[in-house]
């Protein structure tokens, strides 16, 4: 349904150390660098870049947009729990601990380092 998602930035530095370490257990990796932005990719599939984190094109702050979530699929529960617990432990804010949700699925919800909302997701 989409091309690729952007979140914003205020540290591209910190923020892809961050994503880097908590989409490693989803088999997401950083497999571009630019000044601006860097670049994710399934492991499988690393010319098909669909995350980018990057800074604002116009120079101005990057801001967390309300009601705004990215939500990355997850194969199953123990890979939403190590992206939450990798997550709180590299500065992450709590935004729901791992847990069911809806009555089956199961799903971890944190603020990034720039105060994004992202979510890890799975149906198993």
């Amino acid at each position: 349904m989409y091309s690729f998602i952007t979140i914003g930035t205020n540290n591209l530095n910190k923020s892809s150390i961050f994503y880097s370490k908590i989409l490693k257990p989803l088999k997401i990796v950083k497999v571009l660098s630019h000044k601006r932005y860097y670049g994710y990719a399934k492991s499988a599939t690393p010319k098909k870049i669909q995350l980018y984190i990057i800074k604002p094109f116009n120079k101005k702050k990057s801001t967390s947009g309300n009601g705004t979530m990215v939500t990355f699929s997850a194969k199953s529960k123990k890979e939403v729990n190590e992206f939450y617990n990798i997550g709180m432990k590299n500065g992450a804010k709590d935004e729901g601990k791992p847990g069911p949700r809806h009555g089956k699925d199961y799903y971890a919800y944190l603020r990034d380092l720039d105060g994004n909302k992202i979510c890890a997701f799975t149906k198993k």
